[in-house]
């Protein structure tokens, strides 16, 4: 039985909110907490899906002994679809093979940020922003070529996780699990945030010379920083590449997994990880609509529909940079006395009212 439209509208919702939350987080806490300018964060996205079609495939099809004479990348499809049988009947397997995959993209992210970590800590500024941006194209253009990596141009169907549910309550469950992995991560980006840790990322951020002045590493705290920025940012693309079940390096561009999370940031407000939920709730919800009402928007503007949400997403930016520049949510201070203290100033309050 098919699920009601407006059901199967608030699913794919809340699927793309959460794959694109997961990338606004993690470039909030790169640029709105430390001050990195990440313009490639298709690096890290791109990492992720790319291990997800190269690595967790080819491992389980060796586990559940598929004949070696099949190729994983030229019988693509013949060997997927012998895994799908298996994992249909075994999802306690899914999981694993679903949780494995996450954490081994999660490494790939975190290396391709250690690798990029060698440049910010060297560069500042623009400088930093257009060697990322080239990191990113390189990784690109080395999916879209190398063949045996995920299938060149073509890309590659991956076994999919959720084959056990059942074609009608998969896109539910899929977005459950995206939402349960966001919900973890804002709050591990939340524990950081109001941490002794969080307070020094804002302090490299607002002044990096004070803060050397002060003994803090900033090198180490921005390679830091990097390393665990992209190993969130590569789950999201690798929960994007278990939605879809395949991986092609066409998927993924600097509109859509560059600038897109920087929008959504700046309009939801930078340093701070609800405003980065925010950013990217009206990002998809815009999109949404105007995917959904596409018909009725044809007879209204006299151009492309495709259009449209590019000129409504930018003129939000433009209002938000005039009217909030800080964002929808600004930042909060955050309060940096120590827990015994407030608690000495309390009783010594207490005290003094009973003595008087």
């Amino acid at each position: 039985m098919a699920l009601p439209i407006p059901l199967t509208f608030l699913i794919d919702l809340l699927t793309l909110f959460g794959i694109f939350a997961i990338i606004s987080m993690s470039l909030n806490l790169e640029f709105g907490y430390t001050g990195i300018p990440n313009f490639g964060k298709m690096l890290a996205v791109a990492g992720g899906a790319f291990f997800v079609g190269a690595v967790p495939g080819r491992v389980i099809a060796y586990l559940f002994n598929i004949p070696a004479e099949l190729d994983f990348i030229k019988n693509n499809l013949e060997v997927v679809s012998s895994l799908n049988q298996v994992l249909t009947s075994e999802p306690v397997i899914s999981t694993c093979y679903l949780l494995a995959s996450l954490v081994g993209a999660a490494f790939a992210g975190a290396v391709l940020g250690y690798v990029a970590s060698y440049p910010g800590i060297r560069l500042r500024g623009d400088y930093l922003a257009m060697t990322l941006l080239a990191m990113a194209e390189v990784l690109k253009i080395i999916g879209d070529n190398w063949e045996p990596f995920i299938g060149g141009s073509l890309g590659v169907r991956i076994p999919d996780p959720f084959r056990w549910v059942g074609g009608e309550h998969r896109p539910l469950y899929v977005a459950l699990t995206i939402l349960g992995v966001t919900a973890v991560i804002f709050v591990y980006l939340e524990l950081i945030s109001r941490s002794p840790l969080g307070r020094t990322l804002r302090a490299v951020r607002d002044d990096e010379l004070s803060a050397r002045v002060y003994g803090k590493d900033v090198n180490r705290l921005r390679m830091k920083t990097l390393v665990v920025g992209c190993a969130i940012a590569a789950i999201g693309g690798a929960l994007y590449s278990f939605l879809t079940a395949s991986v092609s390096a066409r998927d993924f561009n600097r509109v859509t997994h560059t600038f897109w999370p920087w929008v959504m940031v700046i309009v939801g407000g930078a340093s701070n990880n609800l405003g980065a939920l925010v950013g990217a709730g009206m990002f998809v919800t815009l999109r949404k609509l105007v995917t959904f009402y596409k018909s009725y928007f044809e007879t209204i503007v006299p151009f492309d529909v495709i259009w449209l949400e590019y000129m409504l997403l930018g003129l939000a930016l433009i209002l938000v940079l005039l009217y909030r520049s800080e964002g929808l949510i600004p930042e909060k201070p955050t309060k940096t006395l120590k827990r015994n203290y407030i608690v000495n100033k309390v009783l010594s309050r207490i005290k003094t009212k009973e003595g008087t």
